[in-house]
């Protein structure tokens, strides 16, 4: 019996050997791991230095989204003209399996593009905007229709919600809202009131008052009236132009040089109904935008301007 014993611790010995032996062999097996990529980048102005992360892959194919391509790993690209883009790589393994992937890109945005939003968002529906209550953080005022803008009044800027005061009783203005699409389309939606903001003066030199007036200040000039949005309305925005306007301060009008202007098809307008409805963009950025916006104010010299709305518009979000 006693001999039997190391036999037997011989046997249970190998056998732990063995375990042991295997054990390691499979550790020092190669993991497997699934075909998959991700995109990475970083921007700097028009520039997109683009990373695919993959595994498995044995071929790369790039769309940045402005007609171009590339078939590197890791390419960098410049891009022509800033705005929004959407670039894609599709990852293949050597079965021929592809993935694709995808990702949103903002690059060195335009003031059109702050205009119209992001496009290439799922369920875009253009970018809407509404008159702004905070007029003093923005700067708002009634200017003179002359060269330099002067104020009109000793309130620059005019005091926040304003027109929702008991001196205009206007407060249904702040509602209206402007939507712009990246094609060109434009929504104006004047709301339950079915009144726009608009100059007294033009409704009396056009036929509409006082029937089409629901709130008027004959003092400042100013009134809400019946409008009814244009179907199908466009809008035209340009970046730099020079654009002259009437001018009581000059028989020859005012020439604003290189200044950004929107401009509207048919009867529309954005913010404010008068004789003239292209308006000048002051500034724009992502959540606000700042017009000037003219207006006619003297019954002795019709259709000419004497005053300006500086006014702000802040993006609606919902």
């Amino acid at each position: 019996m006693q001999k039997l014993v190391p036999k037997l611790m011989s046997v249970i010995l190998i056998a732990v050997m063995f375990t042991l032996v295997s054990s390691c062999d499979d550790d020092n097996d190669s993991p497997v791991f699934p075909f998959n990529a991700e995109i990475y980048n970083t921007l700097q102005g028009r520039q997109v230095a683009f990373q695919g992360l993959t595994h498995s892959a044995v071929s790369w194919s790039w769309d940045f989204g402005d007609g171009k391509t590339s078939t590197d790993q890791n390419p960098v690209h410049v891009y022509a003209a800033g705005g929004y883009y959407v670039a894609k790589l599709t990852a293949k393994d050597t079965k021929g399996e592809a993935i694709t992937k995808s990702v949103n890109l903002a690059v060195d945005l335009r003031p059109y593009d702050y205009l119209v939003g992001d496009h290439t968002t799922a369920g875009y529906k253009g970018k809407k905007w509404k008159l702004t209550k905070a007029h003093t953080a923005a700067g708002d005022y009634l200017a003179n229709a002359d060269a330099t803008f002067t104020s009109a009044t000793p309130y620059n800027p005019i005091p926040d919600g304003i027109f929702a005061s008991s001196t205009f009783n206007m407060g249904a203005i702040y509602d209206d809202t402007y939507t712009f699409y990246f094609d060109g389309k434009y929504v104006h939606d004047v709301k339950a009131d079915g009144g726009a903001f608009g100059g007294l003066v033009y409704q009396i030199a056009t036929g509409g008052y006082p029937a089409n007036v629901l709130v008027g200040n004959a003092s400042y000039g100013l009134c809400i009236a019946k409008y009814t949005p244009q179907a199908d309305a466009k809008f035209t925005f340009v970046e730099s132009e020079d654009f002259k306007v009437s001018s009581a301060y000059t028989s020859a009008g005012i020439t604003f040089k290189g200044t950004k202007t929107l401009d509207f098809s048919g009867t529309e307008f954005i913010g404010f109904r008068d004789f003239q409805r292209k308006v000048v963009m002051r500034s724009i950025s992502n959540t606000r935008m700042q017009l000037i916006m003219f207006m006619a104010a003297s019954d002795k010299a019709v259709g000419v301007n004497t005053h300006a709305l500086i006014l702000s518009f802040e993006a609606v979000t919902e």
